[in-house]
C-alpha cells in the first residue's frame, strides 16, 4: 500500500508542478502532462514499472469525457452536421489512408499491412484534440466544430476498421496474438471468431448500446430516483457508463466510442442534467 501512496504522489506533484508552467507558457495541460511523464519516466525513473496498470485507469477518464460529449449531442444536432460529418471526416480519412497506403507500399510493404497502416494512421485522438480545444476555448468556433466532426467520423470509422482489420490477417502473423503472454488474461467474445462473425459482434454490440440506452436507461432511472437516495443514482450513472466500457472491450471495440454513444443516446432523456452533474 505503501508503494502506491509514494507513486501516486509522484505522478499528482509532477502534474501539480508541469502543468499550470505549461499553461502559463502557452503551450497547454496536454503538453504540460507528456512532458511531466516523459521526466518523472524516461529521464528520472521515479515510476514506470506501473505503467500498464495506470494506463488502464486512465484510459476509463477518456471514457467518460466522452460520455459527457455524447450529452452535449443529440440524434438532431448528429444530423444536422451530417455534411460536415460525412463531407471533412469522410475526405480526412479517406485521404489520410490513401497516403497512409501510398507510403506503406513504397516502402515495399505486403498490401495486407499496407492496408492496415493506412487506416491507422487515419485517425487521432479525440480525447487530446478536444481538451486542447477546449482550453483554448476554439470548440464553438466554425474551425473547432469542423475539428469535432473529422474527430467524430474517426470514431466512428473505428468500427468497420476493427471488423476489416482481421480480414486482413497475414498468416505467419496470426498466432503472434495468441502467443503473447500480455493477452493471456483478457477475456474476448471475439478472440476465436472468423471475420464475418466479428463483424456480426461488433454490429450487435452497437445495435445493443443505442436501443438499450434508449428504451430501457430511462425505467432503470425512474426506478432507482424513487428510492430517493442521489448516491445510489451517482452508482446507476456510473454501472451504465463501466458496463457500456466493459461491452466494447470484450467485443475489441473503443469503451470510448461505446461511452459517447450512450452519451448521444440520453442526450434527450429527462434524466440528462442529473446525469452530467453526477458524472
Amino acid at each position: 500500500m505503501t508503494e502506491y501512496f509514494i507513486q501516486a504522489f509522484i505522478y499528482l506533484t509532477a502534474a501539480v508542478v508541469a502543468v499550470p508552467l505549461a499553461k502559463r507558457l502557452g503551450l497547454g495541460s496536454v503538453l504540460g502532462y507528456l512532458v511531466a511523464g516523459v521526466v518523472i519516466g524516461r529521464v528520472t525513473g521515479l515510476v514506470g514499472q506501473e505503467t500498464a496498470t495506470i494506463q488502464h485507469f486512465a484510459e476509463f477518464g477518456v471514457v467518460m469525457m466522452l460520455f459527457l460529449v455524447g450529452m452535449e449531442l443529440d440524434p438532431k444536432s448528429l444530423w444536422a452536421m451530417r455534411i460536415r460529418l460525412l463531407g471533412l471526416g469522410g475526405l480526412q480519412v479517406v485521404l489520410t489512408s490513401a497516403a497512409g497506403m501510398a507510403i506503406a507500399w513504397w516502402m515495399g510493404l505486403q498490401w495486407q499491412t499496407t492496408v492496415a497502416v493506412g487506416l491507422i494512421f487515419s485517425l487521432s485522438s479525440t480525447a487530446i484534440v478536444l481538451q486542447t480545444l477546449n482550453e483554448k476555448g476554439l470548440s464553438k468556433t466554425e474551425g473547432g466544430r469542423g475539428a469535432f466532426s473529422v474527430l467524430l467520423f474517426q470514431d466512428i470509422a473505428v468500427i468497420p476498421m476493427l471488423a476489416v482489420i482481421p480480414l486482413l490477417a497475414i498468416s505467419e502473423l496470426a498466432g503472434v496474438g495468441a502467443t503473447d503472454p500480455g493477452h493471456q488474461g483478457g477475456f474476448s467474445l471475439v478472440a476465436h471468431l472468423p471475420g464475418w462473425a466479428h463483424a456480426l459482434v461488433v454490429i450487435g454490440s452497437v445495435t445493443t448500446v443505442i436501443v438499450g440506452g434508449h428504451y430501457l436507461s430511462r425505467p432503470l432511472f425512474r426506478y432507482v430516483v424513487q428510492s430517493g437516495m442521489r448516491e445510489v443514482f451517482t452508482a446507476t450513472a456510473l454501472m451504465l457508463v463501466i458496463g457500456i466500457a466493459a461491452l466494447m472491450s470484450i467485443v475489441n471495440l473503443s469503451p470510448a466510442l461505446g461511452a459517447f454513444l450512450a452519451g448521444v443516446v440520453l442526450a434527450n432523456s429527462e434524466f440528462r442534467h442529473e446525469l452530467v452533474a453526477n458524472i
